[in-house]
């Protein structure tokens, strides 16, 4: 993976402040209780600053996150939520859990194969017997024929002001779109602004894409829905959500 959220991941929180965090957890929940009722543990690849991943801890899981952003990795471990610096893609724990998820498109910032099929490998050497592996991805369909556009986003605290452009690339060959993220950033308190520009390079899939990489990982897709809505993915379904299980 890439080591995008250096700066990023300072202002993360701010950002995404109107996410319905507990909404998610909730649907991500209900896909586990519906596919492996009797599942009890989450690893959580890419938890961020584990926001999610604590709503999940008070729905009764026992959950443990993988991130690759220090700064995250310590914001989250301040906020009580059970973590550890690493790549998706290569990192080992001693222990198998029920489920795997990767939110918030994750699985999308995996822009080569090689790097894909290490992830799965990864998620199918950490999951129990028929465990879960749960994540949703950009949908080529809808990224296609919506087509990436130019944004602003603007918030703000008590300290803080974020004023986020950006600005989308296609790479139409490679099925991944480059958004060059400008982002400033003022101190209130100082009344100083500072900006930096970072690039997330993402991937989008389709449903013969992921049931390929499955088949040959090790699982099976079960399902391919709309995030949250769990509507059938459409070209005005932006994000889709994948459950596998794992073959043995």
């Amino acid at each position: 993976m890439n080591s995008n959220f250096n700066l990023y991941g300072n202002c993360y929180d701010l950002l995404n402040a109107d996410k319905d965090y507990f909404a998610e957890a909730k649907y991500i929940s209900e896909c586990i209780k519906k596919e492996f009722p009797k599942a009890q543990s989450i690893l959580e690849f890419g938890s961020g600053t584990g926001v999610c991943g604590l709503f999940l801890k008070e729905m009764g899981y026992d959950i443990f996150g993988v991130e690759l952003s220090p700064q995250m990795v310590n914001k989250a471990l301040n906020n009580g939520f059970s973590c550890k610096q690493g790549d998706i893609t290569n990192f080992e724990i001693t222990r198998k859990f029920d489920a795997v998820i990767a939110l918030f498109h994750v699985i999308s910032y995996l822009n080569d194969n090689l790097s894909l099929e290490k992830a799965f490998l990864n998620a199918a050497m950490h999951l129990n017997p028929k465990g879960l592996f749960i994540f949703d991805v950009w949908y080529s369909p809808a990224v296609r024929f919506q087509k990436p556009e130019n944004r602003i986003k603007k918030v703000e605290n008590n300290e803080t002001r974020i004023i986020r452009i950006a600005e989308p690339k296609e790479h139409i060959n490679d099925n991944i779109v480059d958004v060059v993220y400008t982002v400033l950033v003022k101190d209130k308190v100082t009344d100083k602004w500072e900006e930096f520009t970072e690039t997330h390079s993402m991937r989008h899939f389709s449903i013969p894409e992921i049931s390929f990489i499955a088949r040959n990982t090790g699982f099976e897709v079960i399902k391919a829905e709309e995030f949250l809505t769990k509507r059938i993915p459409s070209i005005n379904t932006w994000g889709v959500n994948f459950i596998l299980r794992k073959n043995e």
